[in-house]
């Protein structure tokens, strides 16, 4: 099909556009952009006047919840939240169950979600055998079957002999290990350390425990020279350590939580459970010390650590509820809310949820060049509406921005050249 998307503000920050220009689309590529090629005649035109013409969103953590949590949420029921939000691309963490350890898994997580022909999924290999940190992965299987690189999700590696093995491994054939830094023996607790959860007798984690596993893994980095990507970090001294790993030289990528932009301990107010993520909330400082980050590339990614659950597992006790936030269906409006409220460039804040993740995955995407794949989104940013449980595409539910009000909305989802989501 040959979709000609006309009038819009075409933003592209991976090429440097940032205009108005028209995007002709053809074979489920990109084959004009600004001019028609010759002899283009379109199938299907679809109007972006006062909207915003981007690549795709790509999403560096969203869980899926299958295999094994399908009472939590469904392929579809995802899938179909991605395009709601814009993303035609996410990676998908390996603690399903069974833990995506195996080739066959990972196969069959793919032709599940080719066969929607909805977001490409790109699924993240377990680095350990079960995530048990113990016996590593058959990693290059893993990689002929479709993984993008290796990760122990939440489950910690304790045996630092283990992740040597598993960095000397990656490194010798290319492979990324990401890791979310927390020390097991400092971390466990359920709110940041600090004035807020003294208040509420929440158990407390400690930013050393960021930074003391930081250390450990730039040291290991140095000795093997293993590429690594850093998963949601939280804290200023975090980052402060990923600056001077990144001037040193050595081959290392961060991602935050979109919520952590937004968000800081003091949101927990009286035990708002849909306020406990993982890392959790942490102080305004570190909050600030995000923003700066994003403003200098320290940060290279925004994500939305997409994680639904089920009601009952938000109601319970703050220190017992499950953590985390629906976020695919929010990554988008959240980037414009920081954008606008730190003046950030709309192509500099878009690059962080397109290109940039992109390029730390190692994929072909979050851009628009003549020849890429028409993985398109269109929004309108100024329109205005408010999140409630019948707005949310995804099965979880589980937000802590429900009843509140967003501006920015996607119109349009295109993937591979074909219109998969269009808000009427």
């Amino acid at each position: 099909m040959k979709i000609h998307i006309q009038g819009g503000r075409l933003i592209d920050p991976a090429g440097n556009i940032d205009a108005r220009q028209d995007l002709y689309l053809a074979d489920g590529k990109v084959a004009g952009v600004g001019a028609a090629p010759d002899g283009f005649r379109a199938d299907r035109t679809l109007d972006a006047g006062g909207k915003v013409v981007c690549p795709g969103l790509f999403d560096l953590s969203a869980r899926l919840r299958e295999p094994g949590y399908e009472y939590k949420a469904t392929l579809e029921s995802e899938l179909a939240a991605a395009i709601a939000g814009g993303v035609t691309s996410l990676v998908c963490p390996p603690d399903t169950d069974p833990v995506l350890d195996e080739p066959g898994l990972v196969e069959m997580l793919k032709y599940r979600a080719r066969t929607l022909n909805q977001t490409h999924v790109y699924p993240l290999g377990a680095l350990t055998q079960g995530l048990k940190g113990e016996v590593l992965t058959e990693m290059s299987q893993l990689t002929e079957a479709g993984c993008v690189g290796f990760s122990q999700a939440e489950a910690p590696i304790r045996n630092t002999q283990v992740l040597l093995r598993a960095m000397q491994y990656a490194q010798t054939f290319g492979f990324t290990v990401w890791l979310r830094p927390e020390d097991p023996y400092l971390g466990g607790g359920v709110a940041a350390s600090g004035a807020v959860a003294s208040r509420l007798g929440l158990s407390g984690v400690s930013v050393i425990a960021e930074t003391v596993r930081l250390h450990t893994i730039f040291e290991l980095m140095r000795s093997t020279g293993a590429r690594v990507h850093l998963c949601r970090l939280s804290s200023a001294a975090g980052l402060e350590l990923v600056r001077q790993a990144k001037r040193e030289g050595l081959p290392v990528t961060c991602d935050v939580n979109i919520h952590h932009v937004a968000l800081t301990d003091m949101d927990i107010g009286f035990f708002n459970a849909q306020m406990r993520f993982t890392p959790p909330l942490r102080s305004g400082r570190d909050r600030d010390a995000i923003v700066a980050a994003l403003a200098d590339g320290t940060i290279d990614a925004l994500c939305s650590d997409h994680t639904p659950v089920d009601d009952d597992e938000k109601l319970l006790p703050f220190a017992e509820a499950t953590p985390g936030a629906t976020g695919l269906e929010l990554l988008l409006p959240l980037t414009l809310r920081w954008a606008s409220e730190h003046k950030v460039p709309l192509a500099k804040a878009l690059a962080r949820i397109t290109c940039e993740p992109a390029r730390v995955s190692g994929l072909q995407a979050g851009r628009l060049a003549v020849g890429d794949a028409a993985d398109v989104c269109v929004f309108d940013p100024d329109v205005v509406w408010k999140v409630e449980r019948r707005t949310l595409k995804s099965q979880g539910k589980n937000s802590p921005w429900l009843g509140y009000e967003m501006q920015g909305r996607v119109t349009a989802t295109l993937v591979g050249g074909q219109v998969v989501y269009e808000c009427k």
